[in-house]
């Protein structure tokens, strides 16, 4: 199974391509639906829409509940002696706002330019919608699939995936397989196709510094009273150095460093990084200024102040000293860190430098995930890949964000990887997101190839 041609495989190309129209339909019917999980909106009615869909495909459908919102699984009739695969997806999407920043409405998908747009055009409607149907043309052409085929399509991942372990855990048997693939997330800058084998954990805690019971006036009380913002900010710089350093104790300590065929395949990957900050409106990277792009996103860990508040901000003069500030951060982790123990060093960190401050933590937080760039089913992604793009993958050892992903390689002990389908430009969390029509179309494409591949490894 060598190309396009391959009896099984190219009929069904022919198919997607002959049915690109009506894809487009569907998609965007599918996309006019919200799903907003942060605030509650349409979650179960997209569930039981997806429930119709698997369905309507000859899939046995469960709709799970978790403590917070529904999980969808469905699989086809078990074939014993052939592969597993499962394929991931979230079906919640982020908020919309700011509404006035998007060019049409965020849930009235429209086309422009060989895109659509609409929220979760790219993240993450468009992609797994890609991926059931490559399933769905499978069944169409040849009325069965040559491996056996499972999909998990979550509905809080955009708020985190705070129930995704505890679920796995719970659910082994049903989500048993032997690989697990997520099309999620952008193609490279460059417009090739990758292959992710890893994702960053991460930890997400506030910082909230308390001092007087009210906020003061800073004439008659300047000098008296502690400022809670001060107070703030001065822990907030015991944390990272100008270097660019964490500087809490024995963040590092666990920290596995990448493999040869890691740094490898990171040093080949493709950098543009005057584009790049043209792109993203900055003058200097962050320090250290000699560290190389990619060592960043999938080497270091990073401590981030999301945001700081306290006392007044509004227009205007008020001669206060804050009573109360609060910080906002979260910390990306990359391979052997685990999110307990980070935590416990930042509050052990918070402890020693500003006692009163307190650390609250947002939920339990995300492992890192790797996969071996070696395993036997990456020669299959990249066959499977290069057939759908009719271009080869590039392959990342790590992504920057964080997923999943580690449910599946620490709960299940499965190999876990990412193949996106969006565009690198997809403005995924951001207004007028989008996917662009070649790649969705592309996307299908490389789902069927991935099903026949991953058949063909198992020969």
């Amino acid at each position: 199974m060598d190309n396009a041609n391959e009896p099984m495989l190219a009929p069904i190309f022919r198919h997607i391509t002959a049915n690109e129209n009506v894809f487009v339909e569907r998609l965007i019917e599918y996309l006019r639906q919200p799903s907003i999980s942060a605030q509650d909106i349409g979650i179960r009615e997209v569930a039981a829409l997806l429930e119709t869909m698997l369905g309507d495909m000859g899939m046995d459908v469960q709709v799970i509940e978790t403590d917070g919102h529904p999980m969808v699984v469905g699989s086809l009739p078990f074939k014993p002696g052939l592969p597993t695969m499962l394929f991931y997806g979230h079906y919640d999407v982020q908020p919309p706002e700011p509404l006035e920043a998007w060019t049409s409405p965020p849930f009235e998908p429209t086309i422009r330019d060989g895109r659509v747009y609409a929220r979760g055009a790219g993240d993450n409607k468009g992609q797994h919608f890609a991926q059931i149907l490559a399933i769905e043309s499978w069944l169409k052409v040849h009325g069965d699939l040559p491996c056996n085929v499972k999909i998990l399509l979550e509905g809080e991942e955009e708020v985190g995936s705070p129930h995704i372990e505890a679920f796995v855990e719970a659910n082994r048997e049903l989500l048993k397989a032997d690989l697990v693939v997520t099309a999620d997330g952008p193609l490279d800058a460059s417009g090739k196709p990758v292959i992710m084998f890893g994702t960053r954990g991460a930890v997400r805690f506030d910082l909230v510094a308390r001092e007087a019971s009210r906020d003061l006036h800073s004439g008659n009380f300047g000098g008296i009273a502690p400022n809670a913002a001060w107070t703030l900010v001065q822990l907030l710089a015991t944390m990272k150095s100008p270097d660019g350093t964490i500087t809490i104790d024995g963040i590092y300590d666990d920290i596995i460093p990448p493999g040869e065929r890691e740094r490898a395949a990171a040093d080949a990957l493709p950098v543009d990084l005057d584009a790049l900050k043209r792109e993203i409106g900055i003058r200097e990277l962050d320090a250290p200024r000699d560290r190389p792009l990619f060592d960043r996103i999938m080497f270091q860990p990073t401590l981030t102040i999301n945001g700081i508040v306290g006392g007044y901000t509004g227009k205007g003069i008020k001669t206060v000293i804050p009573c109360e500030a609060q910080a906002k951060c979260d910390m990306r982790l990359v391979d052997g860190m685990a999110p307990e123990k980070v935590l416990s060093l930042v509050e052990d960190h918070v402890r020693r430098h500003a006692p009163g401050v307190a650390v609250v933590r947002q939920g339990g937080g995300k492992h890192p995930s790797k996969t071996d760039m070696d395993h036997p089913f990456a020669e299959a992604l990249i066959r499977a890949v290069t057939l759908g793009h009719e271009q080869p993958p590039l392959l990342y050892p790590m992504i920057g964000a964080s997923g999943p992903d580690s449910a599946f390689t620490r709960i299940l002990g499965i190999p876990a990887f990412f193949v996106p389908y969006a565009n690198a430009d997809e403005r995924n969390h951001a207004p007028d997101e989008n996917i662009g029509l070649e790649f969705f179309h592309k996307g299908i494409r490389t789902g069927a190839a991935i099903i026949a591949q991953i058949a063909a490894s198992a020969r």
